[in-house]
């Protein structure tokens, strides 16, 4: 186990205790693999938390909204700009509040108080920050596939989803398209146009045809760049979608905020250590994304967060 008060304690953390405006620091914690319990020998130790902002930075002409440090990846919010982020929802910040007593480097009253209350940010919109995290998570390692897979029935059929989806926004943008106006399938391993138009607007279709070009090219363009990463950094991308969608199922079933997944640790390392295939993977996927749903539809978590008792937290902070 990691000793993180006394890497703290070296002169590459000097800033810590000599920077003025960090006099404040209220929660520092060890975030990333260290606070999620995936970190391996090569992981980096990054550092995230919030202080309360000196006086001046209330009552005078600047704001304080973070500090960062590149060199050790520390990142430190004032206390304003932290909270209204949890209230927001935001992943990475409610995982913070979720980290483990051993992970914590930097706990003021202050910041017990926080901790104490994380459950005053949690909401229906966890479905949607969790979800749109994961989703993008998911996208991206699709979108690298796609120059990696050896089937090309199953290059195209990643973008024949990501086509179908954009045609069910059309309706209201574009003149109605008649049932089987326009389809698409995969036939002979490529992706294939079925139209029966008739009488139907050209400037409309000119701007369908524009928008699903245009997916094609952003598709093929993403999935080059992605082709250029490292089998490893593809894993990591599958770990982090199933550890979004876990922690955020587990919010919304009522179970708090659990950073550090322990239940999930052998699973989580075995996708980061390309252990399994993507075909597994997205087999395991599938099934989460059942079980998040499921959590969102039953969840007696609030609609909304009381942002006037997030607001009384704060106050109450700098009295």
């Amino acid at each position: 186990m990691i000793d993180y008060k006394a890497v703290v304690g070296t002169s590459a953390y000097d800033f810590l205790r000599e920077n003025e405006d960090l006099r404040g620091i209220a929660y520092l914690v060890a975030s990333g693999s260290h606070g999620y319990g995936t970190n391996n020998e090569t992981s980096d130790l990054d550092l995230r938390g919030f202080l309360i902002e000196d006086e001046r930075y209330l009552y005078g002409l600047h704001k304080f909204e973070q500090f960062e440090e590149k060199k050790t990846d520390t990142v430190i919010f004032g206390a304003q700009k932290f909270i209204k982020l949890c209230a927001q929802g935001n992943p990475n910040m409610l995982e913070l509040l979720g980290g483990e007593e051993e992970e914590i480097v930097i706990c003021s009253d202050v910041g017990r108080i926080v901790r104490a209350h994380a459950d005053l940010f949690l909401s229906k919109r966890v479905e949607q920050t969790f979800g749109n995290y994961a989703n993008a998570q998911l996208k991206r390692l699709q979108n690298a596939l796609v120059r990696n897979e050896a089937s090309e029935a199953m290059q195209e059929q990643h973008i024949l989803e990501t086509l179908k989806r954009q045609m069910g926004h059309f309706d209201g943008k574009y003149a109605k398209l008649e049932e089987g106006g326009l389809g698409l399938r995969v036939e002979n391993e490529q992706i294939v146009l079925d139209a029966a138009l008739h009488g139907y607007p050209l400037r409309d279709f000119v701007g369908i045809y524009g928008e699903m070009q245009g997916t094609i090219r952003t598709y093929n363009k993403l999935g080059m760049a992605d082709s250029q990463k490292s089998s490893p950094r593809l894993y990591k991308h599958a770990m982090h979608l199933v550890r979004m969608l876990v922690t955020g199922r587990d919010i919304l079933e009522g179970k708090g905020i659990i950073t550090k997944r322990r239940t999930e640790h052998d699973l989580l390392m075995k996708i980061r250590n390309g252990q399994l295939s993507f075909e597994e993977i997205f087999e395991k996927v599938a099934v989460l994304q059942k079980e998040f749903e499921r959590a969102a539809r039953e969840t007696v978590l609030p609609d909304r967060v009381d942002m006037g008792k997030v607001e009384d937290l704060l106050i109450s902070l700098y009295k």
